[in-house]
């Protein structure tokens, strides 16, 4: 393929030997959950009732078991996990919790208009009940209120930078006053769009909240079906039974247990490295003295961040589907993204040539043609969904439990109004078809990055039909 221009990561590519070196000392092991307790609370055995059961011990479904618990403190909830609690996306991700709830702006006006502005307002109001319920429930996430940092590193990005709105505007001067980059040519800081936390930690902290709230929580209990008797619903696991009144489904990028949402999601894979601590001088010489949190503004873009210990997350990128809407343990490993991402980590940060990684790891995305969340009801109002977040559900998904609580409550709320909880997103193709198109979209983004971000016709229809997508 011809290309109109080589990007920054081509034009300065680090050296393979460096690249090499640096990946050679990792582990293939998720940062965020190395080290935490595993195996807290026993499978379920037997028969039980319960008023509420939860299928999914991510953040969907932990934050639905502690908000449900505080709404009623009597009610009887049941959460079931098939592994551990975070083990997956809520556990993997780069722990940017955004006041977005549309997958940013441009997305959400462009789909819901009318709607947008109140979406803002209520995207703000979460994040801020977010950040006091961690204070309230004292739960250690490592949280930082620091904001995330939009830069560009093609000419034609700094043009999209400026118009965009709200923020603190910086020049190429002032950006690398935050960010000692030198490919960043100018950036927007929005220092209340975004919350900073340890992902694996807060998953587990929600986990402690809920038990000590009364939730019953069961891992290594993998759902196989959920069946309607009479006036009630079975929620079946291998070795036991909870008869439910109401459901609440948290499955997200997993094979859906309702036929009707199985089309609605595929998995797309998303891949981390994360450096060693750096030391004051590496510090030193890169600044990030205000620690925000950092993405890029291409079609196929990168997101950074500092840990507690001062480790650099980098990640992004690639993102990669497998035909069948697969998830499986042997899709984590890729050496040929990693080592992409490695190169392109050297060419954003030339001045910690020496640095090593100590940890690399993947998880999957429940990725839905509208790039936010959808919700619904089923089984005569009984069972609630929600899923679909697209990469940015560590915010988003503490609305969506209010949402399905909401509604399972039967209560029309000003989150229940909304098309975008009321109406579904266009259904993924079947294979082969879904393979075909998620890869011409994908080629279609990479030729627009090398193009000064100008879309293709694939990428112009599909924008006219609902479906375009630019990060």
């Amino acid at each position: 393929m011809t290309h109109a221009h080589q990007t920054v990561f081509e034009r300065e590519a680090a050296d393979p030997a460096a690249v090499a070196q640096a990946l050679k000392a990792s582990q293939h092991k998720v940062f965020w959950l190395d080290g935490l307790d595993s195996d807290m609370y026993a499978p379920l055995v037997g028969r039980t009732h319960a008023d509420l059961t939860i299928v999914g011990g991510g953040y969907t479904g932990l934050w639905t078991a502690v908000q449900a618990k505080r709404r009623d403190p009597a009610r009887r909830v049941v959460l079931l996990e098939a592994q551990a609690i975070g083990w997956a996306a809520s556990g993997r991700n780069g722990g940017f919790a955004e006041a977005s709830l549309t997958h940013g702006e441009e997305n959400g006006r462009s789909r819901w208009p009318e709607e947008y502005d109140t979406l803002e307002r209520l995207g703000h109001e979460n994040l801020g009940g977010f950040e006091r319920d961690i204070t309230d429930l004292g739960l250690d996430a490592e949280l930082e209120r620091t904001g995330v940092l939009a830069v560009a590193y093609e000419p034609h990005q700094v043009g999209w930078l400026r118009e965009m709105e709200g923020g603190t505007w910086l020049d190429e001067d002032a950006v690398r006053a935050e960010i000692d980059s030198p490919i960043f040519r100018a950036g927007r800081w929005r220092s209340d769009e975004c919350l900073l936390v340890h992902p694996g930690k807060l998953a587990k902290e929600l986990g402690r909240a809920a038990a000590e709230l009364g939730v019953e929580m069961h891992e290594n209990s993998t759902v196989t079906g959920v069946d309607s008797r009479g006036g009630s619903v079975e929620v079946r696991t291998p070795q036991g039974v909870v008869v439910s009144d109401q459901v609440a489904l948290c499955t997200n990028v997993f094979r859906p247990l309702l036929r009707r949402t199985r089309l609605m999601t595929v998995p797309v894979y998303d891949y981390v490295l994360m450096t060693e601590p750096l030391t004051d001088e590496q510090m030193a010489s890169i600044g990030w003295r205000n620690r925000q949190g950092v993405s890029d503004l291409a079609n196929q873009f990168h997101y950074s961040r500092l840990t507690a210990d001062n480790r650099i997350l980098y990640g992004g990128y690639d993102a990669i589907y497998h035909a069948g809407r697969k998830v499986r343990a042997d899709y984590e490993d890729r050496p040929e993204t990693f080592a992409r991402l490695a190169s392109h980590f050297l060419t954003t940060f030339p001045q910690l040539a020496g640095m090593r990684f100590s940890h690399r790891w993947a998880g999957a995305i429940d990725t839905s043609t509208q790039f936010c969340a959808f919700h619904g009801l089923a089984r005569r109002g009984r069972v609630a969904y929600a899923s679909g977040f697209t990469g940015l559900g560590v915010g988003a998904t503490r609305f969506a439990a209010d949402v399905m609580l909401d509604r399972l409550a039967g209560v029309a709320t000003e989150r229940t109004r909304f098309e975008m909880v009321r109406k579904k997103p266009l259904p993924f193709p079947p294979e082969p078809f879904a393979k075909l198109g998620i890869e011409a979209a994908k080629w279609s983004l990479d030729r627009a990055d090398h193009r000064e971000g100008r879309r293709n016709l694939l990428l112009r229809a599909l924008d006219r039909m609902g479906l375009g997508f630019d990060s």
